[in-house]
């Protein structure tokens, strides 16, 4: 079953929270792909993660590639996985894809300091629920850690 997670944006810009979850998922092995709204995004999260740290870098790739379909982590504008990814980060209010069923899990990650990002996020935990999709909820404390909320 799809496990859908929504990580609540406070206190730590979005790509630093992206880089440390795409670092788990590195760790286990999963294939991700990151589906954002905006190209210009995309542009600059492809350009961060090959510089986010002098030690280490996330091997990525964007759709435009022709070699997209090897990359371990992809970042996209679209709704497709050329990848065979089985964990899908959306960012920016992506939609949910339509194919949620066929991930392990889905990443909903959102600024918890825009009341229109959490009204989106609150509708997309209720159509969750309401397929009956695993859903969690996680919030960072007062040292930056996630916790479960819900």
């Amino acid at each position: 079953m799809t496990e859908v997670l929504f990580y609540q944006l406070q206190g730590k810009p979005l790509e630093g929270a992206l880089s440390d979850l795409l670092e788990r998922s590195m760790e286990r092995d999963w294939r991700v792909v990151v589906q954002g709204s905006a190209e210009e995004r995309i542009e600059a999260l492809d350009a961060y993660l090959w510089t986010y740290r002098e030690d280490n870098f996330l091997p990525h790739g964007t759709w435009r590639e022709p070699e997209a379909a090897m990359q371990p982590i992809l970042l996209t504008v679209n709704d497709g996985n050329p990848n065979d990814a089985n964990v899908r980060f959306l960012i920016d209010g992506s939609p949910m894809p339509a194919d949620a069923d066929r991930y392990h899990r889905i990443v909903l990650l959102f600024d918890g300091e825009d009341e229109e990002a959490v009204a989106a996020a609150r509708e997309k935990w209720a159509d969750a629920k309401a397929v009956g999709l695993d859903t969690t909820y996680w919030q960072p404390d007062e040292r930056g850690r996630w916790v479960k909320k819900a």
